[in-house]
């Protein structure tokens, strides 16, 4: 089903900048929203499916790999943009460096003032890890809306999946002002115009308040 209100074009997106730290991302002002999610979730995927790019997320073969925190400007207008958050919990790198991603991820989404919302990635067969959980914690800390996206929902039949988002949505009942959750494919492009609905009520709203 199409729109009928204004919304943003997502195929616009364009690499901006990549910042290690909280200390090194653009200028706060303006309004963007992160993607996270645990490595081999499919957030690279969904990120270039979102903006019908190929390349614009890079997809390492060796998950987990992306240390740095990624920002895509929409278009010429760098006050709204996506921004795509350190992988974790998959790759083989020593404890210390999980943590170390692990406080800078808890860094920018305590403080950065431009987060209007998180988009949480979860692989449909395996949500609600211990990482998934730990994000969930942060963002109820700030009071920061969440979208799920319940990827790789192609690899379950259509009653397996619709079961697997039912199951999600009660586990997360007591978290239902603040979390919204959908089945998304980036290999059958289903879920597109969902996630693009939610982005825009972040992104549009994030500026005009």
């Amino acid at each position: 089903m199409a729109r009928l209100n204004p919304c943003l074009n997502y195929q616009t997106a364009r690499f901006l900048i990549s910042a290690p730290t909280l200390a090194h991302c653009p200028d706060g002002g303006g309004a963007e929203v992160a993607f996270a999610g645990r490595s081999n979730a499919g957030k690279s995927s969904a990120i270039n499916t979102l903006t019908r790019q190929s390349g614009l997320a890079r997809i390492s073969k060796t998950p987990g790999r992306t240390q740095l925190i990624n920002f895509f400007s929409l278009g010429d207008d760098s006050d709204r943009r996506l921004v795509d958050l350190p992988g974790y919990g998959y790759a083989k790198v020593p404890e210390a460096v999980k943590l170390e991603w692990q406080r800078h991820l808890s860094e920018y989404l305590r403080h950065r003032d431009a987060l209007r919302g998180l988009v949480l990635v979860m692989d449909v067969r395996h949500p609600l890890s211990e990482f998934d959980q730990t994000m969930l914690g942060w963002a109820d800390e700030q009071e920061m809306p969440v979208h799920i996206l319940l990827t790789k929902a192609d690899k379950l039949k259509r009653g397996a999946a619709a079961s697997a988002l039912q199951q999600v949505r009660s586990r997360l009942r007591e978290w239902e002002d603040l979390v919204t959750i959908q089945l998304f494919s980036s290999l059958k492009r289903q879920g597109i115009e969902e996630l693009e609905a939610r982005l825009d009520g972040w992104l549009l709203g994030g500026l005009e308040e």
